[in-house]
């Protein structure tokens, strides 16, 4: 099983002490939180792209890139780039740059994105967001694999034998479809052959597991090989300490601070105590052995190999924040590494591309 560390980027006020980083301090911490995780051994780090608040993370090719300068092994994910919001010309050239100064350490997670405020931002329509997310989805994909591009568009001007530079190193990028709700997104993945990635988050384990269950339905369906399927899977959120009353009584400030932004901005928790949250969502909170029989409940109905855990910090001490990680590493991912097995492919760069000329 491979590991990666997850940030969305929110901007929320400290839970303890009420007050708000400032926004580069808050980009700085994310930068740190990525440098630890490769320290520590995590297989890969993932920023999210939101174009709401309480969310800072609407530019992940950027963050992205100031990570890669500051790494030089862990695999760099989005999570999710929101396809149905972007012109897939301009995604592509940001995500080729972004290969090269890698490395060909970039993977994509794509998805539809969520929230209105988002798609009134960008004039897309629940009704449309799906065909544009799918439309942006295949133009994308042609032109990461080829040189010369023609393809008709509804939702931008379409292509005539057009050409998009950089080149990326590496052909193709492996792109992961982001599944949440929806039966669209898991068909798209399964139609080309593409992993799967649960979000996983809000709900509990049965409507994510159903999707997962449909995917791999729809991946025989389209005639590809079960034994190359991978799926990954979110989880609400991370912590781990030597027992589990020490970790439930530290995460409570975390929970409780998310459990009142949801009441101030009107929305109904699924999970209205902490006791609840850590039993029945996908939070793996408590004891090192409570986090691995955990995930191992979640492997049973998912079959995932990957596995993401929040890389935030906020409401936690430094020295909290790194004493769980090193505790993942040293006595939760080992097991977990042993027992559940890796994706069907190397995880390093998807097929290195040959050298291309640098002009056409």
């Amino acid at each position: 099983m491979k590991f990666l560390a997850i940030t969305l980027i929110t901007h929320f006020p400290d839970p303890v002490t009420g007050e708000y980083q400032p926004t580069g301090e808050r980009f700085r911490e994310v930068l740190d939180n990525a440098v630890l995780a490769e320290e520590l051994g995590f297989d890969g780090f993932g920023v999210g792209e939101r174009h709401e608040r309480p969310f800072i993370s609407s530019s992940p090719p950027v963050v992205l890139s100031h990570i890669a300068a500051l790494t030089s092994r862990i695999r760099l994910f989005t999570a999710v780039t929101t396809l149905s919001l972007l012109d897939p010309v301009r995604a592509y050239e940001d995500y080729a740059t972004l290969d090269h100064l890698s490395g060909g350490r970039l993977e994509l997670i794509i998805g539809k994105g969520n929230g209105s405020a988002q798609r009134e931002l960008f004039q897309v329509t629940p009704e449309d967001q799906w065909d544009r997310n799918a439309e942006s989805y295949e133009l994308f994909r042609q032109i990461w694999r080829n040189g010369k591009v023609t393809a008709e568009a509804k939702f931008r001007p379409s292509l005539h034998d057009a050409e998009v530079w950089p080149r990326p190193l590496q052909r193709p990028v492996r792109v992961w479809h982001g599944s949440a709700t929806s039966r669209e997104s898991v068909d798209l993945a399964a139609r080309y052959g593409d992993p799967l990635f649960s979000a996983n988050v809000t709900n509990p384990i049965e409507p994510y597991a159903e999707l997962v269950r449909y995917y791999r339905e729809r991946w025989e369906h389209y005639g590809h090989d079960p034994a190359a399927i991978a799926v990954g899977a979110g989880s609400a959120g991370y912590y781990a300490a030597r027992t589990s009353q020490e970790a439930v009584s530290a995460y409570r400030p975390l929970f409780e601070a998310q459990l009142g932004f949801l009441k101030q901005h009107g929305l109904e928790p699924v999970f209205t105590s902490l006791e609840d949250f850590v039993e029945r969502s996908s939070a793996l909170i408590g004891s090192p052995q409570q986090v691995i029989e955990k995930v191992h409940r979640y492997h049973e109905q998912f079959g995932h190999t990957v596995q993401h855990i929040r890389a935030e910090a906020s409401g936690l001490t430094e020295s909290q924040h790194r004493d769980s990680l090193e505790l993942f590493q040293s006595e939760i991912a080992p097991v977990l590494r042993r027992e559940i097995p890796d994706p069907p492919w190397p995880w390093a760069p998807v097929d290195p591309a040959e050298p291309v000329p640098t002009t056409p």
